[in-house]
């Protein structure tokens, strides 16, 4: 499978399960096939691993991997899309959905990492909005980019969180994050 072929980083594995998961409970909620959408979450970072900024050519590499495999345009659009650097602006559900799902599946994974019982089902919207204000927590991730995912969705900021987190749980053994062994 082309997954196993470029990431081996069991992290980076996780973050991608966990935005697939997103994406396809996004893909529930509007209606939208659930398979496609799942695959756009599954694959947006194939190429990170080896090609971790716009400088080294993520998404772009990962793209021409997965249009040579014949992948549907829709859905490489999309991956370019959730780059903001890429130039491809986002303009279907999808599009949208991948970008808003990105930095919050990672940041939610964060909270539970830090609670005591690393369970996801001890994260609710109040827990990862207080780690928000919180600018030393989770450097890495721009608040901005969750902030704005929510809004192009047309979303409230808590109903996204709380959308996020419950796509999460749904899969909490497979990240790990159901307390099982810690």
């Amino acid at each position: 499978m082309i997954l196993s072929e470029h990431t081996k980083n069991p992290n980076l594995l996780k973050h991608m399960v966990a935005v697939e998961a997103v994406m396809r409970a996004y893909a529930r909620r509007f209606g939208e096939d659930e398979a496609a959408w799942g695959l756009a979450g599954l694959l947006h970072d194939l190429d990170y691993e080896k090609h971790p900024s716009q400088e080294a050519g993520h998404p772009f590499v990962g793209v021409e991997l997965l249009r040579k495999r014949g992948l549907d345009e829709s859905l490489c659009r999309a991956i370019l899309s959730h780059a903001d650097y890429s130039g491809v602006p986002r303009a279907t559900r999808m599009e949208k959905a991948l970008f808003a799902a990105d930095e919050l599946s990672g940041f939610v994974i964060a909270v539970a990492l830090v609670r005591p019982t690393k369970r996801l089902a001890d994260v609710d919207v109040a827990s990862v909005k207080k780690k928000m204000k919180d600018k030393a927590f989770a450097k890495g991730v721009r608040r901005e980019d969750i902030v704005k995912g929510a809004e192009e969705m047309g979303m409230p900021l808590e109903e996204h969180i709380a959308a996020v987190i419950a796509a999460l749980q749904g899969i909490a053994p497979e990240l790990g994050l159901d307390g099982v062994g810690c």
